[in-house]
C-alpha cells in the first residue's frame, strides 16, 4: 500500500504579510524561506509579481537560493476580461518571476462574478481556463486558488463546480479550495470535499482556510479527512483578519492523521523556524499558540506539575520534543512543593520532596508574589531567591547611597538625567556618577561604572529587554509596579524582576538580581572549571 502524501504549501509571505502589522523586507523574506525550507515545506508562495516592487525584488533574489526542498511559488489573479493573456500585465509578471510553481486566483462564486467583476457567468468560465492554459504551457506547475468556492457551493453548486473544472480542463495541477471569509464549518468541508472528487473523478485538491470562525486548522483537517493532498497556510497565525495556522496543521497531520509530510528532523525544527520568523516581525510573542507557543507545554498549578513529574503524559498530548519545544514548569502564587522541586532542578539545584526548605521557599514565593512579584518570566530572580534560602547566596556589594537628579530647564529640550552611586567592594568603597537616557539608565550606567572596576565581566552584560506594568492600577502614580529585565552576555540570557511603589526602586531591584545572576553564573563556571 502506497503511503499517503499531503504536501505543504506556506503562503507567510504573500497571505501572511496581509496581516495587521506584519512587513518583510526583501532581505527578510529570503530569510524566511530558507527556514521554511529547513521545516520541510514543499511549496513557498513568495507574493505577488507585479503588485509591488519588493515582491518583484524577492523573486530576482530568490533565484540565488538553495533549497533543499521547497519550490517558489509566484501568486497573481486570471487575466482581466478585457485582455488577451499575452497582454495582460499580471500574467506576464508571473512568468518574469521565472518561478517553477505559478497559483492564480480566480472567482467560484457566481456572487462575486456578477458583482465584483460585472462579467457573464460563461465570461469567467473562459477566463480561468485561458488563464490556466496560457500559464501551463510556459511552467511546471500550475494550481487554480477557487476564491470563495465553499460559500459558491452552498449557493449555486453547479456553477463552482464549473469554475473548478474550467481551471482542471485548461491544465491546473490542483484546484484548491478555498474558505476565503471562514466561516464554513469542519464537516461542509469535508461532504464538499468529497462531493467535489466524486463529481470530478477525484482530482488534485488542495485547501486554503481562514480562521475567521476559529476553525481554519479543524477545516483543514477536515478537507484531508475528504481527501485534499496539499493544505495551505501561514507561519504563527499570520494573515488576513485572524489568519491561519500551518504551525498546527503540519504536527496534526503527522502526529494525529499519521500523514508523513515532512520528516522527524524536520518537524524537531518547527519550534525554532516559528520562532526565527516570529523575531522579525518585532511583534510581542503569542504565547499560547498550539505547539510552538512557550506556553504551549507549561505547567503551573501544583497538581498538574506534580502528575506530569511522574508521567508527562497527564497533562501532555505530545513530547513538546517532537516539534522541538520543551516543557516549562512555572512558579507562582498557585504552586506546589513539586513546582519548587522541578523549577529547582532546571537551574541545577537538587531538592528533595521531604526537604523542610522546600516550603520555606514556598511560602517566600508566595509572600512575594501578593506583594506584586511574578517569577514566570524572572528565572534568574527565581534561582537568587532559592539560594538565598539554602545559605549558597553571597552578596556581592553593598549600596551606601544613591542620588538621581532629573533637570529640565526650558520646554523645548530633553530632560538630563544624572545619577550619582556609592557602593562597597570587601570594604573598599567606589564613588561614581554616570547620565543617561532617563532616570533608570542613569542609575543603570552608574552602578556599572563602579562595580565594573571590581567584576570587569560585567562589561559583557547587555540590557536585552526592559518592561514595567502597573500591578495596582486603580491607585494612579501612586500604584505599585513591576519592573522585568532581560539581559544578556553573548553567551545566555537572564530575567529579573522588581516589585515598588517607585519605579526606580523596583527597577534598582531587577538591576541588582541581574548582576547578582551574573556574577553567580560566572563563578559556578569557574569552580566547575576548577575541578576540570
Amino acid at each position: 500500500m502506497t503511503e499517503r502524501v499531503v504536501k505543504i504549501y506556506d503562503v507567510t509571505l504573500r497571505d501572511g504579510t496581509q496581516g495587521e502589522n506584519i512587513s518583510f523586507s526583501i532581505q527578510d523574506k529570503l530569510r524566511i524561506a530558507s527556514k521554511l525550507d529547513e521545516v520541510g515545506v514543499h511549496y513557498i508562495e513568495g507574493g505577488w509579481p507585479g503588485s509591488n516592487e519588493r515582491d518583484e525584488g524577492f523573486f530576482k533574489e530568490a533565484k540565488k537560493l538553495r533549497l533543499n526542498k521547497s519550490r517558489i511559488a509566484a501568486f497573481g489573479s486570471t487575466r482581466r476580461a478585457d485582455k488577451k493573456c499575452d497582454e495582460d500585465g499580471n500574467i506576464n509578471s508571473l512568468l518574469e518571476a521565472e518561478t517553477p510553481v505559478v497559483t492564480i486566483v480566480g472567482k467560484s462564486w457566481d456572487f462575486h462574478v456578477k458583482e465584483a467583476l460585472r462579467i457573464s457567468l460563461e465570461e469567467n468560465l473562459e477566463i480561468i481556463h485561458d488563464s490556466i492554459a496560457y500559464l501551463k504551457e510556459r511552467v511546471d506547475e500550475v494550481f487554480f486558488d477557487a476564491e470563495h468556492f465553499f460559500d459558491g457551493y452552498k449557493m449555486n453548486p453547479e456553477y463552482a463546480l464549473a469554475a473548478i473544472k474550467a481551471a482542471l480542463d485548461g491544465g491546473a495541477d490542483t484546484l484548491v479550495l478555498c474558505d476565503t471569509n471562514g466561516g464554513t464549518l469542519p464537516w461542509e468541508v469535508e461532504s464538499t470535499i468529497r462531493d467535489v472528487n466524486l463529481k470530478l473523478g477525484n482530482p488534485s485538491l488542495g485547501i486554503h482556510t481562514h480562521n475567521d470562525g476559529e476553525l481554519g486548522v479543524a477545516n483543514t483537517l477536515y478537507a484531508v479527512m475528504g481527501g485534499a493532498s496539499q493544505v495551505q497556510g501561514t507561519m504563527n497565525g499570520y494573515g488576513e483578519r485572524c489568519g491561519n495556522a500551518i504551525c498546527s496543521i503540519i504536527p496534526n497531520l503527522k502526529l494525529k492523521l499519521g500523514i508523513n509530510s515532512i520528516s522527524d528532523d524536520e518537524l524537531k525544527k518547527l519550534y525554532e523556524v516559528s520562532h526565527f520568523i516570529h523575531e522579525l516581525t518585532n511583534l510581542p510573542p503569542i504565547k499560547n499558540r498550539p505547539f510552538v507557543g512557550e506556553s504551549a507545554f507549561a505547567h503551573k498549578g501544583g497538581l498538574h506539575v506534580s502528575a506530569v513529574m511522574k508521567k508527562a503524559e497527564t497533562y501532555e498530548h505530545i513530547n513538546p520534543e517532537i516539534v522541538g519545544n520543551r516543557r516549562r514548569v512555572l512558579v507562582s502564587d498557585l504552586s506546589g512543593r513539586s513546582n519548587i522541586i522541578y523549577k529547582a532542578k532546571e537551574v541545577g539545584i537538587e531538592l528533595e520532596p521531604n526537604d523542610k526548605q522546600v516550603q520555606k521557599i514556598l511560602s517566600e514565593l508566595k509572600k512575594l508574589e501578593n506583594q506584586g512579584y511574578e517569577f514566570e518570566g524572572a528565572d534568574a530572580s527565581f534561582e537568587l531567591l532559592v539560594r538565598k534560602a539554602l545559605g549558597q547566596y553571597r552578596k556581592h556589594f553593598e549600596l551606601k547611597g544613591a542620588r538621581i537628579i532629573v533637570e529640565k530647564r526650558k520646554d523645548d529640550e530633553d530632560p538630563i538625567s544624572e545619577a550619582t552611586v556609592i557602593v562597597q567592594v570587601d570594604g573598599v568603597t567606589e564613588h561614581t556618577a554616570a547620565v543617561g537616557n532617563g532616570p533608570v539608565n542613569a542609575l543603570d550606567n552608574a552602578l556599572r561604572k563602579a562595580l565594573e572596576k571590581f567584576y570587569p565581566a560585567l562589561k559583557e552584560v547587555k540590557l536585552k529587554d526592559y518592561r514595567v506594568r502597573v500591578v495596582s492600577t486603580l491607585r494612579g502614580t501612586d500604584a505599585v509596579v513591576r519592573v522585568l529585565i532581560e539581559s544578556g552576555d553573548g553567551e545566555t540570557n537572564w530575567s529579573t524582576v522588581g516589585v515598588s511603589e517607585n519605579i526606580v526602586e523596583a527597577s534598582w531591584k531587577a538591576m541588582v538580581d541581574s548582576i547578582d545572576y551574573k556574577l553567580l553564573k560566572d563563578e559556578a563556571k569557574r569552580a566547575r572549571e576548577a575541578r576540570g
